[in-house]
């Protein structure tokens, strides 16, 4: 498995979204097996956050961590309605207790409404570090200006990561947000990096998609995974609720793509020629 350094950590380059799980739309216990076969195949760490589900996929990791919590880094998002400096020590109480921890490895503001005050975010999560309630904190969602304000507050720099909508279909973020991270050290957090699956259906590029994975005896979602970490400080998080397809996932963090796979997925999938907006699910 691949890594990238982010919160003063080595981390796998691949590990495992939590949206939409612990909401009953599988059976509870297969995905709790699916996190625990994405453990064992070195996907160790978990993104999770307090409006998955209103606090249910934070309970359905706290119930997949059993006794290996010691060797899983998990990330947990704080909603901008929490993001006060107050709010935000409330709110991971609760995260806290949902996980059944007593600490989060990384803690992210989930994304910036108006009323965010981004001085009182990163005091809140300054001394959210200091208790010992997180290890790190960073954000997610934010764009260019975003992180422009961010980083011109005092603290901003200690940001972790910023977690953002990347894959084939969504490669915006490379015109002009990566640039702004890179020269400050900021290594990215991809999610929904198979798109939801949707990049798995018939459709635009999808035929490239398919010859680079025969190429390689690989399924498409491994070739979009492993474009999607291609760089080495890109981290995913793709999310299932099956054992099987956890594996698989993690099998992708060990897939280099050539020079010749990586312009048939450029000719496929191109980065828009100026930039757009930043895109959200």
């Amino acid at each position: 498995m691949r890594t990238v350094t982010m919160a003063d950590r080595s981390l796998p380059a691949l590990g495992q979204g939590t949206w939409y799980l612990g909401e009953g739309r599988a059976p509870r216990d297969e995905e709790i097996k699916a996190l625990r076969a994405g453990f064992d195949a070195g996907m160790t760490l978990v993104d999770t956050a307090e409006m998955y589900g209103d606090g249910a996929a934070e309970t359905l990791v706290g119930e997949a961590l059993g006794d290996v919590r010691d060797e899983i880094f998990i990330v947990d998002k704080v909603l901008p309605t929490h993001a006060s400096r107050e709010g935000i020590a409330t709110a991971c109480e609760r995260s806290l207790e949902r996980l059944g921890t007593e600490h989060i490895d990384l803690y992210l503001l989930h994304w910036r409404q108006s009323e965010v005050r981004l001085d009182e975010m990163i005091e809140g999560m300054d001394d959210l570090m200091r208790n010992g309630s997180i290890g790190a904190w960073g954000v997610s969602n934010l764009d260019p200006d975003d992180m422009t304000d961010l980083l011109a507050e005092t603290g901003g720099p200690g940001c972790a990561t910023d977690q953002v909508l990347y894959n084939l279909t969504r490669r915006g973020p490379e015109v002009d947000l990566f640039g702004l991270l890179g020269e400050h050290g900021i290594p990215v957090m991809a999610y929904s990096p198979i798109e939801q699956a949707r990049l798995l259906a018939p459709g635009e590029g999808h035929d490239a998609l398919v010859r680079v994975a025969a190429g390689h005896d690989a399924s498409p979602a491994q070739v979009a995974l492993a474009w999607t970490i291609r760089s080495g400080d890109v981290l995913a998080i793709p999310r299932t609720g099956s054992p099987a397809h956890a594996k698989e996932n993690a099998m992708a963090g060990d897939l280099t793509l050539s020079d010749e796979d990586l312009a048939a997925l450029d000719a496929a999938f191109p980065v828009p020629p100026e930039p757009v907006p930043l895109e959200i699910l």
